[in-house]
């Protein structure tokens, strides 16, 4: 279950690498403008601003945050699918994809690097393909949580909800399989240093953070308020001593590594 409040603490830092890894797509006057797991939709509604005469889809999996997207696009402007990343078929739009984009997203998904192939081969002439996914899976962040997963009682039930790392490829591996299926790629890592909760509101911000995402599914599974409540517990003094509170607030180093490939224009 996605929590779009939850996810929405902290938009601003979540919004930058979408607006990182758009600034190196050069598409001018696309007709159709896709956001393949598009969220709560403030993301995917920058799409239209940026693209006034574009067609834009969002599509996503998770019905509590595309009720939260539907609800900001007032002007009815974005076409809002249900549907999961494995199962869309881009024949289903009926044109060619001019930018198809997809931003935090393909971490949820084992084996994305199967479905590139077929997104790619739903590209018009002179398309674009971007996409981001984070590469921080070997931070305390994660590591603490499979750590103190794997001391719980449940262990046995957290520990295999917890290895999306193996999702994600190597900077290499996207640079290759978008370079073979005859784009031009362009493909780089940022880590960004977010400096969280400056006014000391927050207990630990960094949990606040992994709330809204990587904890999730930890989350699902300790449904008991007595289980949870010892993860969490132990998982809190954990990132206390790893993000110490500073003057200025707590530091949450996250690497991201983005793709981007263009289709060039036939001669």
């Amino acid at each position: 279950m996605w929590d779009p409040e939850q996810y929405a603490l902290f938009a601003s830092h979540r919004g930058r690498p979408f607006a990182d890894l758009l600034a190196r797509v050069s598409a001018q006057q696309p007709r159709l403008v896709v956001d393949l797991g598009c969220g709560d939709g403030p993301l995917t509604l920058s799409l239209t601003r940026r693209w006034l005469g574009a067609r834009v889809v969002g599509l996503d999996s998770s019905p509590q945050m595309l009720d939260a997207a539907r609800a900001l696009d007032t002007d009815g402007r974005v076409e809002w699918v249900q549907v999961r990343a494995e199962e869309w078929d881009p024949t289903t739009l009926d044109a060619p994809v001019d930018v198809l984009v997809t931003n935090a997203a393909l971490q949820w998904v084992p084996g994305h690097l199967d479905l590139l192939p077929r997104w790619v081969d739903a590209l018009a002439d002179d398309g674009w393909f971007a996409m981001q996914v984070p590469s921080n899976f070997d931070a305390p962040s994660h590591a603490l949580m499979r750590e103190v997963a794997a001391r719980h009682p449940r262990a046995g039930d957290l520990l295999p909800v917890l290895h999306r790392a193996a999702a994600v490829a190597s900077p290499a591996k996207y640079l290759g399989a978008l370079a073979s299926l005859g784009l031009d790629a362009d493909v780089w890592q940022t880590t960004y240093e977010h400096v969280l909760d400056p006014e000391g509101a927050q207990r630990s911000p960094v949990l606040e953070w992994v709330r809204g995402t990587g904890l999730r599914p930890v989350l699902d599974v300790l449904v008991d308020d007595a289980e949870r409540a010892a993860f969490l517990d132990d998982y809190t003094a954990a990132l206390d001593a790893a993000y110490p509170r500073q003057p200025w607030g707590v530091v949450l180093g996250f690497t991201r590594t983005f793709a981007v490939g263009h289709r060039p224009p036939r001669a």
